[in-house]
């Protein structure tokens, strides 16, 4: 089983140059709506569908999942999401910075004013010794409030407070 190796931070300000890159709108649900952090993702990414299951390898660390995705066609996507699920949905930009790609989410409905930055890496040290760009405000790996089961279904008031704490201007 594929592990993923993550770090994630609050965006203080976008990239000058973010409507240059590649970019894609997603639509996420998130099942079971009863659970308060479901982990099972039904996904719409442009053309491209997938269903997602996310679990932490060990307890306490979210840099570091085990993810299970399967490739859906259209069609299984749209009998799929008509599953009573929480929903989100933002604009995913693709942004090169020292060989990498930082995708950066810029939440759109309820969650506008949201922007989060994610990175992933293909070994635990790369990912210990990354150094995040000026654009970044502060990392947000183990705040559980900002992983996306947790998002799922809320709006940015929902959040605010915790976005205070950490000193987050809203995008």
């Amino acid at each position: 089983m594929p592990t993923e190796l993550e770090r994630t931070f609050l965006v203080k300000k976008l990239p000058e140059d973010l409507e240059k890159c590649e970019s894609r709108e997603l639509i996420d649900i998130y099942l079971p709506k009863s659970r308060d952090h479901p982990i099972l993702r039904i996904r719409k990414q442009g053309d491209v569908f997938e269903i997602t299951k996310k679990s932490p390898v060990k307890e306490g660390d979210a840099s570091i999942q085990m993810e299970q995705t399967i490739e859906l066609d259209e069609g299984e996507f749209n009998s799929l999401k008509n599953l009573d699920g929480k929903v989100t949905e933002k604009v995913r930009y693709y942004y090169r910075y020292n060989n990498k790609i930082i995708e950066i989410d810029v939440f759109k409905g309820g969650l506008k004013g949201l922007v989060l930055a994610d990175i992933e890496f293909s070994s635990e040290e790369e990912k210990d010794n990354f150094v995040p760009p000026e654009f970044c405000h502060i990392e947000v790996t183990q705040e559980k409030f900002l992983a996306g089961g947790m998002l799922c279904g809320k709006s940015y008031r929902d959040i605010e407070e915790d976005l205070n704490r950490l000193n987050y201007q809203e995008l």
